[in-house]
């Protein structure tokens, strides 16, 4: 006897490259579509008007001169951690240290500022910390990528461990500089002198980070997309075996590539501690090392796509504060409509490399 196997109605088939337009009109419907349901969702939970949440957003995000500056500031602090991670998430190399190694350059910075302070001319201070932080940042990259390359360790938990090592020395050096003693806090670093503090564009204090965000993603797209490196990064990427069989030295990429994340990462620890807060804590990170894994991913890796990624999750924490002081809703509810459109973001995803087929052979069987 013949068994009958039931055949599905639908199929998942993996489309053909989409056009540029026809993978942005899907993103885009994705962002109206997820708008909507959290309009719906703030209407049912609050009673509160939708556009009147979104226009608070907005205004917390741009509502002043200075609440501008201030978000762009943050989305370039953002965007150069996850351009950091995405050359070596690129080669499939799992690195979520992007935390740790943004503290420990930043405590490299810090102690520059704190122990040179009154014993070298500012000048000088500002370029030992400028090479103490990339420095500190590509040696906390350094150290999970020779392991990985040499042994084969899991560069997962490497990293995530460099993290909390970073966070502990920091927490450890914060006792030894704190002012006052018994504060728990080290204060503003040369908040008399400010020696150490990184100089200002054109007067203004917002600037510096933003203009280094905007080189280093242009070198970043330069380097992934048109450099031997970059090219090499992708091969292994692809597949070690390839990357081996047409003469790369995989271990070499692996750890080049580490350095490169890490100094990068060190950079912005930098520009936290010297340019921004001109203080270090445990929490001056503030988990954008886990946030751009986050936008990294949403970007499929492309540098200039990351721009967007940014502004769009930098945008939602700004306006979060606004949400709270107009209408009593606390930090949690901004991050549960952030978390939906970001849902619907990463899920469009799926629509833009798959389409969903309808089985025609049954309604043929049915005939």
């Amino acid at each position: 006897m013949k068994e009958n196997k039931r055949e599905p109605l639908f199929h998942i088939v993996k489309r053909d490259a989409l056009s540029f337009k026809e993978a942005f009109l899907i993103r885009a419907a994705a962002i109206i579509i997820a708008l909507i349901l959290c309009g719906v969702i703030t209407m049912i939970t609050t009673g509160i008007s939708p556009i009147e949440v979104y226009k608070s957003i907005v205004i917390g995000a741009f509502g002043s001169a200075r609440k501008t500056w201030v978000t762009f500031q943050n989305i370039s602090i953002l965007l150069m951690i996850s351009l950091a991670l995405t050359p070596v998430f690129k080669m499939r190399f799992w690195n979520i240290g992007g935390e740790g190694q943004v503290l420990i350059g930043g405590l490299a910075a810090a102690a520059c500022m704190i122990t040179l302070g009154n014993k070298l001319p500012n000048a000088l201070v500002i370029i030992l910390m400028i090479i103490t932080s990339i420095l500190a940042g590509a040696f906390w990259g350094f150290v999970p990528a020779f392991f990985k390359a040499k042994w084969g360790t899991n560069e997962t938990l490497s990293t995530l461990m460099m993290n909390y090592i970073a966070t502990q020395l920091v927490a450890f050096y914060t006792i030894v500089w704190e002012v006052p003693k018994g504060s728990g806090k080290i204060g503003i670093i040369n908040q008399d002198s400010n020696v150490g503090w990184l100089p200002q564009i054109f007067g203004s204090k917002y600037l510096l980070s933003i203009v280094v965000a905007v080189l280093v993603t242009l070198f970043l797209y330069v380097y992934l997309s048109y450099s031997r490196h970059g090219y090499e990064v992708s091969v292994v990427g692809e597949s070690e075996r390839t990357a081996k069989y047409v003469g790369i030295k995989v271990e070499k990429v692996i750890v080049r590539t580490m350095l490169l994340s890490g100094a990068i990462c060190g950079l912005v620890g930098l520009l936290l501690v010297g340019g921004i807060n001109h203080t270090i804590t445990t929490t001056i990170a503030g988990g954008q090392g886990f946030t751009g894994v986050l936008v990294s991913w949403m970007a499929k890796f492309n540098p200039i796509t990351m721009v967007l990624s940014s502004f769009l999750i930098i945008f939602m924490n700004r306006g979060a504060s606004e949400i709270s002081t107009n209408f009593g809703l606390n930090q949690s509810y901004s991050d549960i409509l952030t978390g939906i459109i970001l849902f619907f973001i990463i899920g469009c995803e799926f629509f833009i490399t798959y389409k969903i087929k309808k089985n025609h052979s049954l309604g043929k069987e049915g005939k």
